[in-house]
């Protein structure tokens, strides 16, 4: 939790707030769970409010290909085609009523219209790729490995200086946050934490449009999309302060920590929700008891289901992983390391693994789009 702000603010809140020439500038409250919940204050030239048209609506639901799944799925992610757009480009994977998660592989920027998703926060991991996210609090740079943290009812585009461009996404239908454990009671990052404030990536780079016109807003809620003309710019606040808003956080920041023997999957937390965490696997030094067994042991999913997206290096627990990769162990049976993979680990030092990994507290059913990219076979992996 970090107070943060840009631009021209006035000294209270809800007073009286003018530009030089005398105009009034108006408030809004970008807040969550109606006035309870994290919230800033932001100051626009013209009413945010100015709907001019409602051009289209249309449904961007995934279709559910397997309801309820028991079987453990290898996703070759780089099979994902590259489109233009990148609204176009998302396509959901796996997904239950608290998460959808997909990937996405945009060639263009989204500077065509302004998009906005009314029901869920999203993560973006950067797999490939750079560029800036665009919002109405300001800019954030990204490149390879960054998180990316978007509120929801955050209008933004995405701006590529690239056009190979790969995207990890989730949808989370209740606030992403930094683990609570992690935290002191004032919400300070505490010393045992592996990042701190200081890696966090702010909005920067306040831009203030004052224009009038027919501005394309693309507004996701409840599984359609709705095309909406706006009669301003969306991006014409002056200046805000507050706790809601978006930031960024490189995985290459993230601190790994290690012990005498394996330490379990949550010292690898980075973010979460109250349905669903998120890990961060990173380089790191293995256990050092003369004894260890470096690979994880076998474990039973029998609260979560288990997602791992392999982003680089050797991932020592699996066979014939390769960059884009996912794989699904879903609650119900257990899961272990590739046969051969313990008895290649013992003796070794350290690790070169990247990987982002999603558990969530209920089971994930699996789309159409995930069944056209699954290797058919990776529930058979563990056999000897």
């Amino acid at each position: 939790m970090i107070y943060h702000k840009l631009g021209s603010i006035p000294p209270k809140r809800h007073t009286i707030h003018k530009s030089p020439q005398g105009r009034f500038y108006y408030e809004q409250l970008f807040g969550t769970e109606g006035f309870h919940g994290m919230s800033s204050l932001s100051y626009h030239i013209h009413r945010p409010t100015q709907v001019k048209e409602i051009n289209k609506s249309y449904s961007v639901a995934p279709k559910i290909a397997i309801d309820k799944n028991i079987k453990a799925l290898l996703l070759k992610g780089f099979n994902i085609k590259p489109e233009d757009d990148f609204l176009d480009s998302r396509k959901a994977l796996l997904m239950n009523k608290d998460v959808h998660l997909g990937l996405a592989a945009p060639r263009k920027s989204s500077t065509g219209y302004f998009y906005k998703n009314a029901d869920a926060d999203e993560l973006l991991f950067i797999h490939k790729g750079s560029g800036k996210l665009k919002t109405f609090l300001g800019t954030i740079p990204f490149k390879y490995g960054d998180y990316i943290i978007i509120p929801r009812g955050m209008i933004y585009q995405i701006e590529f200086d690239t056009t190979e461009n790969r995207l990890l996404f989730l949808e989370s239908f209740s606030p992403i946050y930094t683990p609570k454990r992690y935290g002191n009671s004032f919400g300070q990052l505490l010393e045992h934490a592996p990042y701190c404030e200081r890696d966090f990536i702010l909005p920067q780079d306040l831009e203030t449009h004052d224009e009038k016109g027919d501005f394309l807003m693309k507004i996701k809620k409840e599984g359609m999309m709705h095309e909406l003309i706006y009669a301003t710019h969306p991006f014409d606040v002056v200046g805000w302060d507050g706790y809601n808003f978006p930031y960024g956080f490189s995985i290459h920041d993230f601190e790994p920590i290690t012990g005498r023997v394996h330490q379990p999957p949550p010292v690898h937390q980075t973010f979460e929700t109250d349905s669903f965490v998120v890990c961060s696997f990173c380089p790191r030094k293995y256990d050092y008891h003369p004894l260890s067994v470096p690979a994880p042991y076998n474990h039973s999913n029998i609260d979560s289901d288990e997602v791992l997206y392999y982003v680089d290096g050797d991932f020592m627990s699996r066979n014939n992983i390769e960059q884009g990769f996912i794989t699904l162990h879903p609650k119900g049976i257990p899961h272990g390391p590739a046969p051969g993979a313990m008895e290649r680990s013992i003796g070794q030092t350290e690790t070169k693994e990247l990987a982002v990994m999603v558990d969530t507290f209920r089971p994930l059913m699996v789309t159409e789009a995930a069944m056209q990219i699954d290797d058919g076979k990776y529930y058979k992996s563990w056999l000897e």
